[in-house]
């Protein structure tokens, strides 16, 4: 049998067990109504409203909760292989987000297959004094969370990361750690059949 391989034959298709906010009438709903150009808003499961704001052949985001987000990419491993990169990004209160990547029949994927996260060390500076190794190493005591916000393009084939531990830190704090970054967003683009940073 030939898998559906564009994005919304793909969602309608995808198991319950991976999506429990929605039932497979409330997938298929999301992109009638898109398409009818009505607002994709459906109740889910659980009494409250999900809504669909993007869906092209190869690009999904869903408002899935009022505190939770999901991406779908479909990308080219070959010329004959797709797979499916998925972002969901939670607000608790500072954005943190999850990958997971699946094949078109929904079997979940290795991330390292597709992608080697970024170290947090990779947003720093690199301290040019003891003095700023000493104030850096002090500022990271608060900084015990790794959160990281990741936003996959609609039009393009590249996924960003934003550093967001600052954001959950009190002010001080923040502005002393966020002095110290080196960047705040880096992109990684696909390449060769997984996401490799940006040259």
């Amino acid at each position: 049998m030939v898998q559906a391989q564009d994005l919304k034959s793909l969602f309608v298709a995808m198991p319950d067990s991976l999506s429990p906010l929605w039932t497979e009438v409330n997938r298929a709903d999301f992109g009638d109504f898109l398409a009818s150009n009505m607002k994709a808003r459906v109740r889910n499961r659980f009494g409250n409203f999900s809504e669909m704001l993007k869906l092209t052949d190869d690009y999904l985001l869903m408002q899935s909760t009022s505190v939770s987000t999901m991406e779908m990419k479909l990308l080219p491993v070959n010329d004959s292989v797709n797979i499916i990169c998925m972002v969901q990004t939670y607000q608790a209160p500072v954005a943190d987000s999850r990958i997971s990547f699946y094949d078109t029949a929904w079997k979940e994927l290795p991330v390292s297959q597709f992608i080697q996260l970024p170290a947090e060390s990779v947003f720093y500076k690199t301290p040019e004094t003891t003095a700023q190794a000493d104030s850096l190493a002090d500022v990271r005591k608060y900084a015990d969370m790794y959160l990281l916000k990741a936003s996959l393009s609609e039009k393009g084939k590249t996924l960003s990361f934003v550093y967001t531990t600052p954001e959950y830190m009190d002010k001080e704090n923040s502005d002393r750690l966020t002095s110290s970054l080196n960047m705040k967003q880096l992109e990684y683009e696909w390449r060769d059949g997984k996401f490799q940073p940006k040259k």
